[in-house]
């Protein structure tokens, strides 16, 4: 079994309970309100904003003999230029006031996230973000595409309100693939378990963004 498979079988029970948050249901049945789809979508600023941040710590911190994984970061970092603004376009294309976003504060539950991760990435080790690469974008995969067609179903909102995730959908598929060869690439068995380990945390801390939106 590959490094990537372990991985995925390892937080299955982790991933099943994130995604049987209210809200995510709610979404996909487009059982939802305007305002909900706003809250979502404001948390996702105030985590995405720091994707970029993350990365750059992430690969300042990489070992030399890591030289392959910090190429790697570096492509991620160009790819995620930008996203946060998306998400604004986004707020403003359901007709709320995106600057107000921007200037706000997060839920707690989006702020003790973040704090993990950069926790993780500054004190702990930084190949432990991996595990918040994985969580993040598997979660999109399974839901985002879905998501947004039942939401603009049930909210009749314009196209321009889905940049976010539509986007992610598609694009965290080419995403996850490239995640797995590098995953697969990690063979020392502590370093190993310190992603999956991460992974379980982040699993619990996005889980709690959702629930929190339905609190």
């Amino acid at each position: 079994m590959s490094f990537f498979e372990k991985l995925n079988t390892a937080t299955q029970q982790a991933r099943t309970e994130l995604l049987s948050a209210p809200i995510i249901s709610k979404a996909l049945m487009g059982d939802i309100t305007r305002d909900d789809y706003i809250a979502f979508l404001t948390e996702a600023y105030h985590h995405v904003k720091h994707t970029v941040p993350l990365l750059m710590a992430v690969g300042a911190r990489i070992p030399e003999q890591k030289e392959w994984l910090r190429n790697a970061v570096a492509e991620y970092i160009e790819e995620e230029l930008g996203h946060q603004e998306w998400i604004l376009n986004d707020i403003a294309a359901c007709g709320a006031d995106k600057e107000a976003v921007r200037h706000g504060k997060p839920k707690l539950a989006t702020e003790l996230m973040i704090a993990y991760a950069y926790d993780m990435v500054n004190r702990v080790n930084p190949l432990g973000f991996f595990g918040m690469v994985h969580v993040l974008e598997g979660t999109s995969i399974t839901t985002a595409d879905r998501a947004a067609s039942s939401i603009q179903r049930a909210l009749d909102l314009p196209n321009q309100a889905f940049s976010y995730l539509r986007s992610h959908g598609a694009l965290d598929i080419e995403h996850v693939k490239f995640f797995e060869g590098l995953m697969d690439k990690i063979e020392d068995p502590k370093e190993q378990q310190l992603i999956i380990d991460s992974a379980s945390v982040f699993y619990k801390l996005y889980g709690d963004i959702f629930r929190s939106l339905t609190n």
